[in-house]
């Protein structure tokens, strides 16, 4: 299924949302959706690393994973995978293995991002499956909630420091 830009950004903001669940709970704000070919979102998630103190429970692992439980098949054929940062080497691993069609992200990630930025690994032609990537979702949201979380924690990190001196 092609998308529309409309459609894009309306996936892109169910993404949001979860990215807003995961910072409610103090966790970095990064949400995904996978949608099938019919435009039904299967699965979601949100990123759950310091809750679950488990690395691999990152929002784009916890939508695959709701997805292959919805299908009953871990392959996600003609499924498309929406998340506000570009993903991480091991979700792209996992886009990768489930056979996930299109990639749509919203922030490009500097310091991880392997789906254009630091390199590309779900178009790599050595792998066995290739993904389509659409960067720069609604970008600018994505990018400022991830900006505006760690502003904060610094924030509370720089209080904290001074009110140690206090004492």
């Amino acid at each position: 299924m092609e998308f529309t830009q409309t459609q894009k950004e309306y996936f892109m903001k169910e993404a949001i949302f979860e990215a807003n669940r995961a910072k409610t709970m103090g966790e970095v704000p990064i949400g995904c959706v996978v949608v099938d070919k019919q435009g039904k979102i299967i699965g979601r998630g949100h990123n759950l690393r310091e809750h679950s103190q488990d690395a691999t429970m990152h929002a784009e692992m916890l939508a695959i994973q709701e997805a292959n439980e919805m299908l009953k098949s871990w392959r996600l054929v003609d499924a498309s995978l929406f998340v506000t940062l570009e993903p991480c080497p091991m979700c792209a691993g996992a886009i990768i293995n489930s056979r996930i069609k299109n990639v749509y992200f919203g922030a490009h990630d500097p310091k991880a991002g392997v789906t254009g930025t630091l390199m590309n690994l779900v178009t790599d032609s050595r792998f066995n499956h290739q993904a389509n990537v659409e960067a720069g979702i609604l970008e600018q949201h994505c990018a400022q909630l991830l900006t505006s979380f760690f502003r904060e924690i610094r924030k509370k990190r720089k209080k904290n420091r001074k009110k140690e001196i206090k004492d």
